[in-house]
């Protein structure tokens, strides 16, 4: 049970870096919304908005959502708690 936990844990810190990662390339006018990969960035938010909106509350500050960065290290460190369990 605890390998399936951390398993998904990583899944889901993997989802949430691609979704930083496709949110610049929106930001930097790389990604435009006829591209496909556009719809791969949509499904992400659909995946890591549960865990990162309630964090967003937290840490925001001004315009820079640390949210990701917060909700990684977290994760990081339920993922030790579960291995050890």
């Amino acid at each position: 049970m605890g390998a399936l936990l951390s398993y998904l844990i990583t899944l889901l810190i993997f989802a949430i870096l691609g979704r930083v990662i496709l949110d610049w390339l929106v930001v930097g006018g790389l990604l435009r919304y006829d591209n496909g990969l556009f719809r791969v960035r949509d499904a992400l938010i659909y995946i890591t908005e549960p865990v990162l909106a309630p964090i967003r509350r937290f840490t925001r500050m001004g315009m820079i959502d640390l949210s990701p960065m917060v909700a990684i290290i977290l994760l990081s460190i339920f993922q030790q708690f579960v291995a050890r369990v």
